[in-house]
């Protein structure tokens, strides 16, 4: 992908402000909204059933994640997905733990079966968990496994025909045709609790301004891993407390010239 779009869609994202409506889970919540104010973005948290179809239809992107379930947070979910998809918003779907218990398991495919998922962000053993291939998980992180992820990732895409972006060591993006490869990150990002559920509500602004979902999240997951090894250039050293702050920090202030400049993307 030419490094260009990527620039061009981050400077959309800021210019445009897009309103993301979240439905995520109460540990993440405040870093959630406050990295998406950062980068630009207008973060708004509706969960009640009687107006998320209402919050839905007029949002950029709707962002839903299962990191803490309850059954009134799954039919606000639904009733807010269905809405998003009558009205033309793109869906974001972080299915946070699958497979760890049946009832996260159960919950994320009843979600892919019934609403019209844009983009599935996960690790691999979530995605291999929505899409019922086995795959090593412990709690709601995923060891690497020993399968082949970006093989994962095209049959997920196929399967669900949707894009699918499997995070980890390296980032895979994907719509079954159309794969790329991203190596941009920190490793201290594992350490900070909510870096991958505000990640999928970075590419659910980013959605909501490109409508070439390749491209989006493409560039939503490469400017959030540059943002990232800046943030670890300059907090490493204390620590992942630190590093947290300073990822907001970077996320509000990383350029199109640092993007430039340290994206790494690869088309396979």
């Amino acid at each position: 992908m030419n490094i260009e779009k990527i620039e061009v869609t981050l400077t959309k994202v800021r210019e445009k402000n897009p309103l993301v409506h979240n439905i995520t889970n109460v540990v993440v919540t405040n870093f959630t909204a406050n990295g998406l104010l950062a980068l630009g973005a207008s973060p708004v948290m509706a969960y009640a059933k009687d107006e998320v179809a209402d919050m839905a239809k007029i949002a950029g992107a709707l962002v839903l994640n299962i990191g803490t379930l309850s059954h009134d947070e799954i039919e606000a979910m639904l009733i807010a997905g269905k809405s998003a998809s009558e009205h033309g918003v793109p869906i974001i779907f972080d299915p946070v733990g699958a497979g760890a218990t049946p009832y996260r398991t159960e919950t994320s495919r009843r979600i892919v079966d019934e609403l019209q998922i844009s983009i599935l962000r996960g690790n691999a053993a979530e995605i291999a968990n929505v899409i019922g291939t086995e795959w090593e998980i412990k709690g709601v992180d995923a060891g690497e496994g020993t399968g082949n992820v970006v093989e994962l990732a095209q049959n997920a895409a196929k399967k669900l025909k949707t894009t699918v972006i499997i995070t980890g060591k390296d980032d895979v993006i994907t719509d079954g045709e159309t794969t790329y490869l991203v190596h941009n990150g920190h490793p201290i990002l594992t350490k900070v609790t909510g870096a991958g559920c505000l990640l999928s509500s970075v590419v659910g602004a980013f959605s909501a301004v490109e409508k070439d979902l390749i491209v989006a999240s493409v560039s939503a997951i490469t400017m959030y891993g540059v943002a990232a090894e800046l943030a670890a250039n300059q907090a490493l050293d204390q620590g992942p407390g630190s590093f947290q702050v300073e990822l907001l920090n970077k996320l509000a202030s990383v350029s199109p010239g640092d993007i430039r400049q340290l994206a790494k993307v690869e088309k396979i």
